[in-house]
């Protein structure tokens, strides 16, 4: 029997997708997998959710989103000297997830190329597969920084080059300069990048996140991928959106509509209230991550075998080891010692070789699961 031919691209996605399929750890194990914040969402959110459904906000929103919210969104937009922000520069999205896939199945087609630096969350690559384009992986340098003579190979007729800054699973903080040197490299040309800053407000010391929309020579070409889920521990309200250039914006809302539909109202009134949130209270959250990646590095350095680049911003350490096993073999058998991690090959053919380790969990099963860990590469050297 032939198989249909809606089965025919999701064929193709089973079979490239590195992806697992998520589940809550096991009793007794404790789970280093998961990009959610452990915090609960602040109360003052959920009220106005509460709020919201008792003044009867149950009914269908505008599909772009509701209105004072994408106000309120494109206020808070870089401001910039030869355009003001618009309530319809702005598409509210069921998560960052259903930003990107809006972006990509509007704007990809069969033929197209995307260029991705990686290790890159692998979301991207699978929603190029979905679009029917063509994934063309660049590898990071060694420090896990963008490696711009590669990408000044691969760039040259690429459709759109998508990454996420800061980025997971590597928790690199891409610079002001490499922002730049990437606009230069794309001086001339069509190609459309997709910037993912949902970790825009997770950057430790010493760093600072810049953002592709502040970049003269990237603006005009950028779309501005967001969440709530990160900054505000909204995972589960599914509130995302997007900017960029209005013809892309428009594209994408058709895409969203037609997939989607209107984000949940409720939700919306709940994200409004996240953005009058005083900084306070994102800065602690904030703090507490900083204090868990100091655990994390503290007890990972030094460890023969282990290598790990400092996290710079998210959650995220992508840890390298020298076992020569597969990623996905040490995984499993991390697993089968009761602690889960994501396999580094999930994130492109460089991850190979490494583990991703969030540190979005609380203090207590970061010493457990750090120090399982840490014992099961201990056994398996000679």
């Amino acid at each position: 029997m032939t198989a249909a031919p809606y089965a025919l691209r999701i064929e193709e996605l089973r079979r490239r997708s590195r992806r697992p399929a998520l589940a809550p750890a096991p009793p007794g194990a404790v789970s280093l997998a998961m990009g959610e914040p452990d915090f609960p969402t602040p109360p003052t959110v959920v009220q106005a959710a509460v709020t919201a459904l008792r003044e009867g906000h149950t009914h269908y929103a505008d599909q772009k989103g509701l209105g004072e919210l994408r106000a309120a969104l494109a206020a808070r937009l870089p401001a910039r000297p030869d355009r003001t922000w618009e309530a319809d520069d702005v598409l509210v999205t069921h998560g960052a997830t259903a930003a990107l896939a809006a972006v990509v199945l509007a704007t990809i087609g069969p033929g197209d190329r995307v260029v991705v630096p990686e290790p890159a969350y692998s979301l991207y690559a699978d929603l190029v597969v979905l679009a029917g384009g063509t994934v063309d992986f660049v590898p990071l340098a060694p420090d896990l920084h963008w490696d711009l003579d590669a990408l000044a190979a691969a760039l040259p007729g690429a459709a759109m080059v998508i990454f996420s800054n800061p980025s997971n699973p590597t928790g690199i903080v891409h610079r002001e300069e490499e922002l730049e040197a990437l606009g230069k490299l794309l001086d001339g040309s069509d190609t459309l990048v997709v910037s993912d800053e949902a970790y825009h407000r997770l950057v430790h010391p010493g760093h600072e996140a810049a953002s592709a929309l502040g970049i003269e020579s990237l603006r005009d070409r950028t779309v501005y991928v967001q969440t709530f889920s990160k900054t505000y521990a909204m995972t589960g309200w599914r509130v995302g959106y997007l900017t960029g250039p209005r013809e892309v914006v428009d594209a994408a809302a058709q895409v969203h509509r037609t997939w989607n539909g209107s984000v949940n109202t409720a939700a919306q009134h709940a994200a409004l209230a996240a953005l009058a949130l005083p900084d306070g209270v994102v800065d602690a959250m904030v703090e507490q991550y900083r204090r868990r990646r100091e655990l994390v590095v503290a007890r990972l350095s030094g460890v023969p075998g282990l290598h790990l680049v400092p996290p710079e911003g998210a959650f995220y350490g992508f840890l390298r080891y020298d076992t020569g096993v597969p990623s996905e073999v040490v995984a499993r058998e991390l697993a089968e010692r009761e602690v889960i991690v994501r396999a580094g090959a999930e994130y492109g053919p460089s991850g190979e070789g490494h583990l991703r380790i969030s540190f979005a969990a609380s203090e207590d099963d970061l010493w457990v699961g750090l120090e399982r860990i840490v014992r099961y590469f201990g056994d398996a050297r000679p």
